[in-house]
């Protein structure tokens, strides 16, 4: 008896649920629970069939509205960028960068800007298309400083920098801004901007008379920059790569709690 071969080919594709286990988003077991609850998406469409496959490559997964990473070689970190270091990957002034944060990571890098004098929270990635969109300000991503201004300001100048004015590169108005707590002299102000051009924040509080003496970013979009020190960086959760992902697509996202037992990792450490 002579056996002929087979040629059916293997379904193309992996399951769905073995594919959002593989991306962290919880057992298997779960992932199935989840799609025939009908809380999964696989490029825009409800699938709840668990023999559903698709490919990681180029579908599109989310599960309750919030997108999946399912390429694990992208790397999303959270940054506080120290005094004094400027937000480039090689300064040719030979000033100290960010490279110094993050040689234990594969060719991330950062997503906007701040100045060398400002503080606070840099998001370092190396997903280019995420981080073209994060920084775009069609996608209206905000960011949220606490500054440190000279002089007492007023409820008028709050409203000022709320209803807007022109500065020499065209007009600008915070998305929110309100006072923090006032002390001889000085004022400290939270201020929410979509806008990434240069010095922004500087620049309007100087427009209103109340140059910045200290500057912090404490939030990108919806990743916080929550108890990390200057100097350390660690790596995103599943839940806040979730949101940040989502706010990369213009859709808001509730900002998730920065894990308190996150690992930090400072300049000296190197990724294993």
């Amino acid at each position: 008896m002579i056996l002929m071969p087979n040629f059916e080919q293997e379904p193309e594709g992996v399951r769905l649920q073995k594919v959002m286990a593989a991306a962290g988003v919880a057992s298997r077991r779960v992932c199935e629970d989840f799609i025939v609850q009908g809380r999964v998406k696989v490029n825009g469409r409800v699938v709840t069939e668990l023999g559903t496959r698709i490919n990681p490559e180029v579908d599109k997964v989310t599960v309750g509205g919030t997108p999946v990473q399912l390429d694990n070689s992208r790397v999303y970190l959270a940054l506080n960028k120290p005094k004094g270091v400027v937000s480039t990957m090689a300064d040719e002034n030979g000033r100290m960068d960010l490279s110094q944060f993050v040689g234990g990571f594969d060719r991330v890098f950062n997503v906007g800007r701040l100045d060398s004098e400002t503080t606070g929270l840099i998001i370092m990635t190396n997903d280019g298309e995420v981080a073209h969109k994060l920084a775009h300000p069609k996608f209206g991503v905000t960011k949220t400083y606490v500054a440190r201004v000279e002089g007492v300001i007023t409820q008028t100048e709050i409203h000022k920098l709320l209803s807007g004015f022109d500065l020499e590169d065209g007009f600008i108005k915070a998305d929110k801004a309100h006072l923090i707590d006032v002390q001889p002299g000085e004022s400290l102000v939270e201020i929410v901007l979509h806008s990434g051009r240069n010095r922004i924040v500087r620049r309007m509080f100087d427009f209103i008379g109340h140059p910045v003496v200290g500057l912090v970013r404490r939030q990108f979009g919806p990743i916080q920059l929550g108890p990390l020190k200057e100097g350390r960086i660690r790596e995103l959760s599943k839940v806040e790569i979730g949101a940040l992902l989502k706010a990369a697509e213009g859709k808001p996202e509730r900002a998730p709690r920065p894990p308190k037992s996150n690992k930090q990792s400072s300049a000296k450490q190197k990724r294993r």
